[in-house]
């Protein structure tokens, strides 16, 4: 059965889920209407691109342990982007992150999931023109979800958004949903958060 969280809650994912080894993370998103001009371009669709970021003792170490459309595997294998799609349009995931708790190298104790607006600033686009966002995680084994997180609150002006969380805590992995609205321009900018 799925647990539905709100901002701040944490879930845990192996304690009840005795052999979870691989989780899908999926995310969604639809463009919210926009008004429609006779005069001037066409707006550019809305591409979002999710990431993992992958890190030890709280730290991006390495560009490697940062998984998006342009590093779509890490090098250990345990995390990969399943490709990026341009416009969220259709019904379920817009994309995907597939983890393999089981062969998360042990130096890594979270993976933080983020979506940032792809040349948000040049494209003056932002996450309140974004509805229906989720961020959802289902068991690789038998394709059952055990939890969704869908963002409720406005997050007009924001370029990027810290999604959530999945970490090590005393030997279990847990979820973190965050919800956390960024202005980074970019992906670059996000995970420089990091690096401090």
């Amino acid at each position: 059965m799925s647990v539905s969280l709100q901002k701040g809650q944490k879930v845990s994912l192996t304690k009840d889920n005795a052999g979870l080894s691989k989780v899908v993370i999926g995310l969604g998103w639809d463009e919210a209407p926009r008004k429609k001009s006779l005069f001037g371009p066409k707006p550019e669709p809305i591409d979002c691109d999710a990431s993992a970021i992958m890190l030890q003792n709280g730290k991006l170490m390495r560009k490697q342990d940062l998984v998006y459309f342009g590093n779509l595997r890490h090098q250990s294998g345990s995390v990969q982007h399943m490709g990026d799609n341009l416009t969220g349009a259709g019904d379920g995931d817009d994309e995907q992150i597939v983890v393999d708790l089981s062969s998360v190298p042990s130096e890594f104790d979270r993976i933080v999931i983020v979506v940032n607006i792809y040349q948000a600033v040049q494209r003056k686009q932002h996450f309140g023109m974004i509805q229906n966002a989720f961020c959802r995680l289902v068991d690789a084994r038998t394709n059952t979800e055990l939890c969704k997180y869908n963002l409720t609150e406005d997050y007009s002006g924001m370029t990027a958004l810290i999604f959530g969380e999945v970490y090590r805590n005393n030997g279990e992995w847990k979820f973190n949903a965050m919800g956390q609205g960024t202005t980074d321009p970019g992906l670059g900018e996000l995970a420089n958060r990091y690096t401090k």
